[in-house]
C-alpha cells in the first residue's frame, strides 16, 4: 500500500483518536492482527521478532542473576486454586475451564463434548499454585533453597474488552517463581528483579519508568507486597510495565512448601513471583510511534538497517545490487550493543516509494539508499526513523559502515530522551483537590481530548479515598515511589500524609 494523500501515513492521528491510531499503527507496521478466536491475536513475524528480542535480552539478564528456565503444565487442577482463596478471587472471573476430554458426533452430525473430566482443569492464568505444588515436593531442607526458576509461557485470562498486545485472552509472558529460606532473602529477590525490569525498560526499550510499591488495594492477589514499574505513554496514561511480588509465606502455606531449618524446626518457605508480557510491545508502540507508524528503539528492533538498491537503469542494476550486498556484508561484521548489526537488503521488485514507506511504518531504525549516482560518488543516502521521513543525509560509504553502531546508539538515546521529556512535561506535583480534579477532567465530555498525566499528590492511606477517586475520575494510585519520603497533608481528607504517591489514568 502506498502512502495516503494526507500528510502522514497513519490516519487518524494520535491527537484525533489515540485508540484508533494505536490499532492502525499495529496494522500498518504488520505486527499483529486479531484471530478468528475472540480476544486472541496472531503475532506476525515483525511483531514476534520484537518479542524474540525482548525474550532473548531479558533471559540473559535473568540468567546473569542466577535464575534457570523450566516449564510447568498449562492445565491446573481446580483443587489447586481452591487452596488459595485470595488468589482465586483475583482471577476467578478471568479463568477458562476445561471440563471434557473427548468429542463425539451427535445425532445431528455435530461434534459435542462427551468425556467429563473427574476434576475440571483451569487453563493457566498464572502458575503460583501448580509451581507451589512442585516446590512442595522438591524442598525438604534449608539446603534445597533457594529455588530460582523462570518460565516462558502463554497464559489465558478471559478478557472482556480485548486490544492487541495490551489486553488479549491469550498472551505470552515470563513468570519467575522463587522460594527462599528467609523473609529478607525473598525481599532482596523481589527488589532485585524489579531493578532488572527498570534497567531493561530504560536501556533496551528506551522507556523511562517510575518504580515503587502498589497500594494495598492494588496488590497481586495473595501477595504481602507488590512492586511495579510504571511508564507514561503518549496519551499521558500509565502502563504497568513489570511487576515483582513478595508473596511472603501465603503460597507456601497453601501449597505445603516446608523445610527443616538450620535449627531443626519445620518452617514454611518465603516465595516471590515476577513477570512481564507481550504488553511491553503495546507499551513500546504507545511510547515511541508517531503519525507515520512505528518507531523502534534499535536495541529491540528485529532489523537495524535496511538497504534499498535504486535501479532505474538495467545496465547499472547488477552493479548497484552487488554494492548493496557488499555494504550489508560489511555492516554484519560490526557490532551494536554486543550483537552483530542486523541488516537486510530489500531486493523486491516493487515501487521504491512503496518499499520505503513499508519500512518507515514498521519503525525500522535506519534506511539506506544506493543508486547509480551514489556508486559514482562513493556515497550512501541515509534516513533515520527518529527524524522526519524526508530528512536524509549523505555519507561516504566506508564512513557509514564504521559509524553505523554509533548512529544506532544515538537513535536509541534520542528516543529515550524524547520519552523522558514527554513524561517530565506531563508530570506535576498537585496539592489541592480542586487542582487534582481539574488536571484529570476532560474539557470535552463527548470526545475527550488527551489530558492529564502523572500527579504526585499526598495521600493519607485511606482505601475509601482511593475508591472515590477511581469512581469519580477513573484515576488510580499507580505506585508509591520508592524515593518518596516527603511528609505533607492529604488534599482529599486534610489528614497527615507520609509521602506523595503517583496517580494516573491507566491501561
Amino acid at each position: 500500500m502506498s502512502k495516503p494523500q494526507s500528510n502522514n501515513a497513519i490516519s487518524p492521528s494520535r491527537s484525533e483518536d489515540f485508540p484508533e491510531w494505536y490499532q492502525q499503527v499495529v496494522r500498518h507496521a504488520d505486527m499483529a492482527e486479531n484471530s478468528d478466536v475472540r480476544g486472541c491475536m496472531i503475532i506476525k513475524p515483525w511483531g514476534y521478532g520484537i518479542w524474540e528480542n525482548i525474550q532473548f535480552l531479558l533471559d540473559r539478564m535473568f540468567k546473569e542473576t542466577g535464575h534457570k528456565n523450566a516449564y510447568f503444565p498449562l492445565f491446573i487442577p481446580l483443587s489447586y486454586l481452591q487452596k488459595e482463596a485470595d488468589h482465586v478471587q483475583g482471577f476467578a472471573k478471568e479463568c477458562a475451564v476445561v471440563t471434557h476430554h473427548r468429542l463425539e458426533t451427535n445425532s445431528e452430525g455435530k461434534l459435542v463434548p462427551a468425556g467429563p473430566l473427574t476434576e475440571p482443569l483451569v487453563v493457566r492464568p498464572t502458575s503460583e499454585t501448580i509451581i507451589g505444588a512442585a516446590y512442595a515436593k522438591w524442598v525438604q531442607s534449608y539446603r534445597d533453597l533457594p529455588i530460582l526458576i523462570n518460565q516462558w509461557a502463554n497464559v489465558v485470562r478471559w478478557e472482556m474488552r480485548p486490544r492487541v498486545f495490551l489486553r488479549t485472552t491469550e498472551f505470552l509472558w515470563q513468570e519467575g517463581h522463587t522460594a527462599h529460606e528467609t523473609s529478607a532473602e525473598a525481599m532482596e529477590e523481589t527488589e532485585k528483579m524489579l531493578r532488572v525490569y527498570e534497567i531493561f525498560a530504560k536501556e533496551y526499550l528506551a522507556i523511562p519508568v517510575y518504580t515503587g510499591e502498589k497500594s494495598a488495594s492494588e496488590r497481586f492477589p495473595g501477595a504481602d507486597r507488590t512492586f511495579c514499574i510504571e511508564a507514561m505513554v503518549q496519551d499521558r496514561k500509565a502502563v504497568q510495565a513489570g511487576t515483582s511480588h513478595f508473596l511472603g509465606q501465603n503460597f507456601s502455606k497453601a501449597s505445603g512448601i516446608e523445610f527443616l531449618s538450620r535449627e531443626g524446626k519445620k518452617e514454611h518457605a518465603w516465595t516471590t513471583s515476577w513477570g512481564v508480557s507481550t504488553r511491553l510491545i503495546g507499551t513500546l508502540i504507545m511510547t515511541h510511534a508517531d503519525d507515520d507508524g512505528m518507531v523502534l528503539p534499535p536495541r529491540i528492533a528485529p532489523t537495524h538497517i535496511v538497504i534499498f538498491p535504486i535501479t532505474p537503469k538495467p545496465e547499472t542494476a547488477d552493479k548497484v545490487r552487488e554494492n548493496c550486498k557488499a555494504l550489508a556484508d560489511q555492516l554484519k561484521l560490526q557490532t551494536f550493543a554486543g550483537q552483530p548489526i542486523r541488516v537486510e537488503v530489500d531486493y523486491r521488485d516493487i515501487n521504491g516509494g512503496v518499499k520505503s514507506w513499508e519500512w518507515i511504518k514498521k519503525g525500522l531504525p535506519v534506511r539506506v539508499e544506493i543508486g547509480p549516482r551514489d556508486l559514482e560518488n562513493g556515497t550512501v543516502f541515509v534516513g533515520r526513523r527518529d527524524k522526519g521521513v524526508k530528512d536524509k543525509t549523505s555519507y561516504p560509504a566506508g564512513e557509514f559502515a564504521l559509524k553505523a553502531a554509533d548512529l544506532l546508539q544515538e537513535i536509541q538515546d534520542n528516543l529515550y530522551q524524547r520519552a523522558l521529556a514527554h513524561r517530565n512535561e506531563h508530570t506535576c506535583k498537585i496539592d489541592s483537590k480542586e487542582e487534582f480534579y481539574k488536571f484529570f477532567t476532560s474539557q470535552n465530555e463527548d470526545k475527550p481530548e488527551i489530558h492529564g498525566g502523572f500527579a504526585h499528590t499526598h495521600w493519607d492511606g485511606s482505601i475509601e479515598v482511593e475508591e472515590q477517586i477511581k469512581n469519580n475520575l477513573k484515576v488510580t494510585i499507580r505506585c508509591i515511589p520508592s524515593d518518596s519520603t516527603e511528609p505533607g497533608t492529604c488534599p482529599f481528607t486534610g489528614n497527615p500524609s507520609k509521602q506523595r504517591v503517583l496517580w494516573a489514568k491507566s491501561y
